[in-house]
């Protein structure tokens, strides 16, 4: 009898050993794959149990969470939620996060590390931080100008600080309110299919996700190509172009839209926008001259965050000669983001050096203590200093005698490009109108901010698009915000 139950305690603690084993084996060693099956939902439960921190701008949030009582507990919600759509994101309990939701997750949520003071306490004691702070480097009033300019016409304005690379609007349109993908159920899946599903695309963020044919705007980068090559060492001086001008390898006469464009000088092109002029310039710098100056301006860099990834610019890198000439004015495949268009217009008001673009300037505790500043670096030696300050002063001639006189300011100096793109099947679309600008307060040591706005224009007659008339009041209602501060 003895026999039988001393089996029957071995196998029992056999038994217990296993129960052990496996007891380990789930919380130790499978522990991550289950927090990670989509089946769990005690995750999510925990995500949402607690408020998330906020996105600040201009010193107020922009952001809050509100206690709905349900299983879920905080929904996210917006204040000026169109306005600030192409900063935030959203924050969906349904379609996950984008933007700075996304890039800054860690923070907002309370899961990073920085926001507790006993690393892996969170992990220990199975609790969770409360959700931090992101401020960024927006300026409300300069949001407020970009938006009520665009009215919501489709098109993006982005604005930099060109010293410090600090965004300081960044602006697409027309836009949709975050907080309507914020919960679940049937409002917010429909709300997904609405926006979803529109012609406008108000959830595309136009200002760092689309790419445009920048025209004339970017004979700017062309005219620096031209000067750092030595093509052209007198912005003055004729240059040779024939009027007409026909592309080089085709019996295709470019046209000029401006008068006296012949034989004109680099100073006379950028002015009134002679694409004759640009066009073979940018024959004579050669496909590896253009290639090498475009990509320190930031063309074809797919690495670009700020913190949200921002799509790559385009020049592309093989090209026959005649492509060559149409690229070198913003045409043929020639594509770029407004922020890309910014750091051009940066570029020459910062004497050359463009500055890394950053959107968050630093994250906090949820009782805003600093744990983390942005590290202000720079991005690209565009140019040198000489050559900055040339352009420069043809960048002031379009807006004091040229083109961009819709950009003028009192009391400032104003440099601007407008552009007028082409595109469609044989330039049958709309064009595009463009401005580019920066500027500088009288007696000011630098200039406080360059700009970069491009409109669609959708529903305007062709015969009266122009970056001057369409884009370069909106610019100009930018900059007069940003002088203001």
């Amino acid at each position: 009898m003895i026999r039988y139950i001393r089996r029957a305690a071995v196998l029992c603690l056999l038994l217990l050993a296993a129960l052990l084993v496996n007891a380990a084996r789930v919380q130790v060693f499978e522990a991550r794959s289950l927090n990670n099956n989509p089946a769990n939902r005690r995750l999510i439960i925990d995500r949402y149990d607690e408020p998330r921190g906020d996105i600040l701008a201009g010193g107020g949030a922009v952001t809050s969470s509100n206690d709905t009582g349900e299983q879920l507990r905080y929904e996210r919600s917006y204040t000026q939620g169109p306005l600030y759509a192409p900063v935030t994101g959203y924050a969906s309990q349904t379609y996950g996060t984008t933007l700075l939701e996304n890039a800054e997750d860690s923070i907002l949520s309370g899961a990073s590390l920085l926001l507790t003071r006993i690393p892996y306490w969170n992990n220990l004691s199975r609790t969770q931080q409360p959700g931090g702070n992101v401020v960024t480097t927006i300026k409300p009033s300069m949001q407020q100008a970009a938006f009520s300019g665009l009215n919501n016409r489709r098109g993006a304005v982005a604005a930099i600080e060109p010293s410090t690379g600090k965004i300081l609007a960044l602006v697409s349109s027309p836009s949709y309110d975050p907080g309507l993908l914020s919960g679940t159920g049937k409002q917010v899946t429909d709300a997904w299919s609405r926006l979803n599903g529109s012609s406008v695309q108000p959830m595309l963020n136009r200002a760092i996700r689309q790419t445009y044919p920048p025209g004339s705007a970017f004979k700017i980068v062309t005219a620096a190509a031209a000067l750092e090559a030595g093509v052209v060492t007198d912005v003055e001086a004729p240059t040779g172009t024939p009027d007409p001008y026909v592309l080089p390898g085709t019996s295709t006469t470019l046209p000029n839209e401006a008068t006296g464009c012949g034989n004109a000088s680099l100073a006379y092109a950028i002015q009134w926008s002679c694409n004759t002029v640009m066009a073979h310039l940018g024959v004579r710098i050669g496909m590896q001259g253009m290639l090498d100056t475009v990509e320190r301006f930031g063309f074809n860099d797919p690495g670009l965050r700020i913190p949200s990834g921002v799509v790559p610019s385009n020049f592309d890198t093989r090209m026959t000669v005649d492509q060559l000439a149409l690229s070198s004015i913003g045409q043929f495949d020639t594509s770029a983001t407004p922020l890309q268009m910014a750091m051009v217009s940066a570029a020459v008001a910062n004497g050359g050096d463009i500055r890394h673009p950053y959107l968050v300037d630093r994250v906090t505790t949820s009782g805003g203590d600093t744990v983390s500043r942005h590290s202000r670096k720079s991005y690209h030696r565009a140019m040198t200093p000489s050559t900055a300050q040339q352009l420069k002063q043809l960048m002031i001639d379009v807006v004091e005698e040229g083109t961009g006189a819709k950009a003028a300011i009192d009391g400032a100096q104003v440099g601007g490009k407008t552009g007028t793109a082409q595109h469609g099947m044989g330039n049958a679309g709309t064009p595009y109108a463009w401005f580019i600008s920066w500027a500088q307060a009288d007696h000011a040591a630098r200039p406080a901010v360059a700009v970069a706005v491009v409109v669609e224009e959708a529903s305007a007659e062709r015969g009266e698009i122009s970056g001057g008339g369409s884009a370069a009041p909106i610019a100009r209602a930018v900059m007069e915000a940003a002088l203001r501060h």
